[in-house]
C-alpha cells in the first residue's frame, strides 16, 4: 500500500507540472461540481418516492399525474448534470494522456535515456516501457479521474443520505432474545453500516489477489505482442535458420503463460462475483425488507415505506462503492505500479549518464583525454586512454572482436555511460555516426534516405542522382518512375547502401563508421567512398571494421591492440 501511494504521488507530480495539468485540476474539479450537483437531486429524487406511492394509496390520480411531471424534470435535470460531466470527463482524459505521454516520451528520449533503460544500465529491468507508455497512460488516467471522482461524490452524498435515513428512521425496533426484550434505535440507520461492513470485508477476502494477477496479465499480454512483433521484424533471420519451429515454441510458451495466468485471474474473478453478483441484485430489494418491520408496526405508511428503502438503497449503495469498484481499483493499483516502476526506472538510468566531458573548443581535430571505458558490469576495456584524429585525415580503426570497437564508437558518438575522460570537438563541427545496421523508417525511400531529417527538404531528382552515386540505380529507377519500394524487402546491402544517401543529404564535416561497410561487397564500397569524397571532398572519415576500407587511401591505421601497449 505504501508502494502505491508512493508511485501515485510520484505521478501526480510528474503529470501535473505543465500548463497543461494545471488547466487540467481546474477542469477536474469542474466536472466534480457537476457530479456533487446531482446529489441534491438524488434527494429531491427519494422524496419524490413519497410523494408518489402516497398518492397512489390515496387513490389522488391528479397528484399521481403531477408527481409524474415532476419525476420528468428531475430525470431531465440528472441526465443533463450526467451527460455534461461525462463530455468533459472524457475532454480531460485525452487532454491529461496527451500530456502525460508526452512528457513520458521526452524522458525516455533525453540523453539517450530509451537506450540505456533498454540495456538495463545501472541496474534498471523494466518490461515493455513501451506497452507502458501507450496503454499505461490512458489507463491511469480514465481509473483516477473516474475512482477519485466517484469517491469524493460517494463520501459527500453519504453524509447527506445518513442525515435523511436518520430523520425517517427515528422509529425503533423492538424484539425479544431468550424473553429478554431488546430495542435498537434508528435501526435501518445501523443496519446500513452493519450490511456494508460485512459486504465490503468479505469482498477484500475474495479479491486481495486480484491487483497481483492483473499486473502480471497485462506484462505477459505484452510480451506475447512482443515476440509476435520480433518475429516481423527478423523474417529473413528466422526463415533462413529454418527457425519457425523454434519462434512457435517461443511464442506458444508465452501464451500459455498467459492462459495460465488467464485462469487464476477468472477463478478469482469468479470467486469474487459468487458473492457480488447476488449482492448487486439484492441490494435493491433488501431496503424493503428491512422497512417491513416499520411498515407493520405502524410508523410508515406505503408512500414513507417506499421513501424510507429508496433512502437506505442509497446508504448502502454509497457504503459499496469499494465493493462494486474493487476490481476497477485492483486494475487502477496495477497500473499505477507499472507507470511508477517506469518513472523510478527513468530516474535512475537518469542518474547513471556518463561522466565524459564533451567540448567543443577552436581546434582542428578531435581529440579523447583520460578516456577509461567499462562494460556495464563494470570490467575495464583494453582502449588507449589518448585518441587523436586530425581533420581531413580518413582513419581505419581495427582490433579483435570484444576489444571495444564499438564501445568506443558510442562514447564518441555521447551516449555510453560507462565511460569517464573528455572529448574535444571542432567547433560547431557537424558530425554523423552510421552502425552496422541503419535503421530506416517503413514510411516511403525519401524518409529512410533523409532519416531523421524531413524528407520535404529534398527534391526527386536530387534523391536519384544520390541514389546513384550509392550504387542503388534500380531503387533511383523506381522512385522516378512512382513505383512503391519496400523498405523491409531491402537486403543488408541495400539498406547499408541506403544509409550512405543520408552522408551526401548532410555532408557532415566528420563522418564516423562503425562496420557500415560490412554487407557491401569491396567493389562497391570502394566506388561509394570514391563518390562520397568526391561531392564532400573536406569530410574527414573514421572506419571501424575488421577489414581495411577501399576507397579511402590514404588512410592512417589505428590497431587498438597495438595502441594500448
Amino acid at each position: 500500500m505504501k508502494n502505491f501511494f508512493g508511485h501515485l504521488w510520484s505521478i501526480l507530480r510528474f503529470s501535473g507540472l505543465t500548463w497543461e495539468g494545471r488547466f487540467g485540476v481546474l477542469l477536474y474539479f469542474v466536472i466534480l461540481g457537476l457530479e456533487l450537483a446531482s446529489i441534491p437531486v438524488s434527494i429531491r429524487m427519494i422524496s419524490w418516492t413519497n410523494d408518489f406511492y402516497s398518492a397512489l394509496e390515496a387513490f389522488d390520480a391528479e397528484q399521481a399525474i403531477y408527481q409524474i411531471g415532476v419525476f420528468g424534470i428531475l430525470i431531465g435535470v440528472y441526465a443533463s448534470l450526467s451527460l455534461a460531466s461525462d463530455y468533459l470527463r472524457k475532454s480531460l482524459v485525452m487532454k491529461w494522456r496527451v500530456s502525460m505521454t508526452n512528457r513520458l516520451l521526452d524522458r525516455w528520449f533525453s540523453e539517450k535515456t530509451f537506450w540505456r533503460l533498454q540495456m538495463g544500465f545501472n541496474g534498471v529491468n523494466i518490461d515493455n516501457p513501451d506497452q507502458r507508455i501507450a496503454e499505461d497512460c490512458r489507463l491511469f488516467v480514465e481509473a483516477f479521474i473516474r475512482e477519485t471522482q466517484d469517491l469524493i461524490t460517494s463520501v459527500t452524498g453519504l453524509f447527506s443520505y445518513i442525515a435523511l435515513l436518520w430523520s425517517l428512521s427515528a422509529f425503533p425496533l423492538a424484539f425479544s432474545v431468550f424473553g429478554l426484550e431488546m430495542e435498537i434505535p434508528r435501526y435501518m440507520v445501523w443496519a446500513a453500516f452493519l450490511y456494508v461492513l460485512l459486504a465490503s470485508g468479505l469482498t477484500h477476502l475474495l479479491g486481495y489477489p486480484l491487483k497481483s494477477l492483473s499486473f502480471m496479465q497485462q506484462r505477459r499480454e505484452a510480451d506475447f505482442r512482443f515476440g509476435l512483433i520480433r518475429v516481423r521484424e527478423n523474417v529473413d533471420a528466422i526463415a533462413l535458420a529454418k527457425g519457425e519451429d523454434a519462434e512457435k515454441r517461443h511464442l506458444e510458451s508465452r501464451l500459455d503463460g498467459i492462459v495460465e495466468n488467464w485462469k487464476r485471474l477468472i477463478f478469482r474473478e469468479f470467486l469474487l462475483g459468487c458473492f457480488k453478483t447476488p449482492y448487486s441484485f439484492t441490494i435493491l430489494r433488501i431496503p424493503l425488507l428491512l422497512a417491513l418491520p416499520a411498515f407493520f408496526g405502524g410508523y410508515v405508511k406505503l408512500g414513507g415505506l417506499m421513501q424510507l428503502a429508496s433512502a437506505f438503497q442509497r446508504v448502502v449503495t454509497t457504503l459499496s462503492w469499494f465493493i462494486f469498484a474493487y476490481n476497477r481499483l485492483a486494475e487502477f493499483a496495477a497500473t499505477t505500479s507499472r507507470l511508477g516502476r517506469l518513472l523510478d526506472g527513468l530516474n535512475r538510468v537518469e542518474q547513471g549518464l556518463n561522466t565524459v566531458s564533451y567540448l567543443e573548443n577552436d581546434t582542428s581535430s578531435v581529440k579523447g583525454d583520460g578516456l577509461k571505458l567499462h562494460t556495464p558490469e563494470g570490467r575495464k576495456l583494453d582502449l588507449p586512454e589518448q585518441v587523436m584524429l586530425e581533420a581531413g585525415e580518413h582513419v581505419w580503426i581495427s582490433g579483435p572482436s570484444g576489444t571495444g570497437k564499438s564501445t568506443l564508437f558510442k562514447t564518441l558518438a555521447g551516449f555510453w555511460p560507462c565511460a569517464e575522460g573528455n572529448i574535444q570537438f571542432p567547433q560547431n563541427s557537424r558530425r554523423l555516426f552510421m552502425p552496422q545496421e541503419p535503421f530506416l523508417p517503413t514510411d516511403d525511400l525519401k524518409a529512410a534516405a533523409c532519416y531523421p531529417y524531413p524528407a520535404q527538404e529534398l527534391s526527386d531528382e536530387r534523391l536519384a542522382e544520390f541514389l546513384n552515386k550509392v550504387n542503388l540505380p534500380n531503387l533511383a529507377e523506381k522512385f522516378l518512375k512512382g513505383e512503391a519500394v519496400d523498405i523491409k524487402g531491402l537486403s543488408r546491402g541495400e539498406r547499408q547502401r541506403l544509409a550512405f544517401v543520408r552522408v551526401l543529404v548532410n555532408k557532415p564535416d566528420w563522418l564516423f563508421l562503425d562496420e557500415a561497410t560490412g554487407a557491401i561487397d569491396p567493389g562497391a564500397e570502394q566506388q561509394i567512398f570514391h563518390n562520397v569524397r568526391e561531392m564532400c571532398p573536406d569530410m574527414t572519415i573514421i572506419v571501424i571494421s575488421h577489414r581495411a576500407p577501399k576507397g579511402l587511401n590514404p588512410v592512417r591505421h589505428l590497431d587498438l591492440r597495438v595502441a594500448v601497449k
